[in-house]
């Protein structure tokens, strides 16, 4: 085994800098920004967002349809950098708990696998919809379809529930 030894004394400076990361790496935990108060997440993201449980059923025609656009959401989403308001509806009869997706939802997923994929990677990729996922504790791999309802606002459909 070789050691290798720092010339001219280094060795304590690198002693030093490595003493000093370690001991405020707890301190850096304590302040980082946590996504827990509306106010937060609002301030992060820069849109209100909000969320709601609906059953699938109840909104099957408005995520079948969101679906059949996906590809054309999917360069929306690359241009978005700002909006007013992002909605998530959790369809938490739709969870993988639950049996997944009503069999029309489960096509629809299937007919156009790789833009849902692409969409889901896109929504990662892009900072204000990812933290506003996260701040609802929102997978990826459950978002089924995202609307762009108004200028200014977006609807994400997500095979979930809501995180107590």
């Amino acid at each position: 085994m070789t050691v290798t030894t720092l010339p001219d004394g280094r060795w304590l400076y690198a002693i030093a800098t490595t003493a000093f990361l370690a001991a405020s790496l707890p301190q850096a935990a304590l302040n980082a920004q946590g996504l827990e108060s509306p106010e937060t997440v609002d301030r992060i993201v820069g849109s209100q967002v909000s969320a709601e449980e609906a059953k699938t059923t109840a909104e099957i025609g408005k995520v079948t349809s969101a679906i059949d656009r996906t590809r054309e959401n999917i360069s929306t989403v690359r241009k978005t950098s700002k909006l007013d308001k992002v909605d998530i509806v959790f369809l938490t009869d739709a969870e993988r708990s639950e049996g997944g997706p009503p069999t029309v939802i489960e096509n629809k997923v299937r007919q156009h696998r790789d833009d849902v994929a692409e969409l889901r990677k896109e929504i990662e990729a892009n900072a204000l919809l990812y933290n506003a996922i996260d701040s609802r504790r929102v997978l990826a791999q459950d978002i089924l379809a995202v609307e762009f309802d108004n200028p200014g606002k977006i609807v994400i459909y997500a095979a979930a529930k809501p995180s107590d």
